[in-house]
């Protein structure tokens, strides 16, 4: 029978390697998962996961014990993203005004649900950093624009632009995706 989560904190708390490398097998697989989403690359992702995982034996002990470890662990695996983000210094770009009007704010869920997941993650990849990053927080984290916006240090309406942008620019992918393959289908 696999041992309590509350066991193997206790055990990591008290310096024990093998719990720590318990813990890191529990989570690495579903964390590597979160990380891809972040990441340009699966190095880059190993790289953030380490990261986060260095992250979670350091502060491991400031879990309190409320809230779900599950979500704890992911909360340092998405901050570890937004610091290698930060860290690179990539820039994100300046927006004084958000119109609505001029962006398409969804990507229907009956079109997304055509695609399994590693097309779609491959498409996130590949969207600019900013426009990843705050694409990944609201949509997976469900963060709102003011917490974006505190996270990345940019204006709310900065953060609304770039959720824009990625939606516009997977919606596009998306479509291309779907025309290429009804071309192919009707060869």
């Amino acid at each position: 029978m696999p041992e309590k989560i509350e066991t193997i904190i206790s055990r990591c708390l008290a310096g024990e390697r093998s719990a720590q490398e318990q813990l890191y097998h529990t989570y690495a697989s579903k964390m590597m998962g979160v990380c891809m989403w972040y990441a340009r690359s699966r190095e880059e992702a190993e790289e953030i996961l380490q990261d986060g995982f260095m992250r979670i034996f350091t502060y491991l002990n400031k879990y309190s014990g409320e809230g779900s470890f599950d979500g704890w662990v992911r909360r340092i695996m998405v901050n570890a993203a937004l610091s290698k983000y930060r860290n690179k210094s990539a820039k994100m770009y300046i927006v004084t005004e958000y119109n609505a009007e001029l962006h398409d704010e969804n990507i229907p869920a009956e079109f997304v649900s055509n695609y399994d997941e590693k097309e779609l993650m491959k498409l996130v990849q590949k969207l600019p950093p900013a426009a990843r990053l705050v694409f990944n927080l609201h949509v997976f984290e469900g963060y709102n624009h003011r917490e974006i916006s505190e996270a990345l240090s940019i204006s709310k309406g900065t953060s609304k632009s770039n959720l824009s942008d990625a939606r516009r620019i997977l919606q596009k992918a998306l479509q291309s995706i779907d025309t290429e393959a009804k071309n192919n289908s009707s060869k």
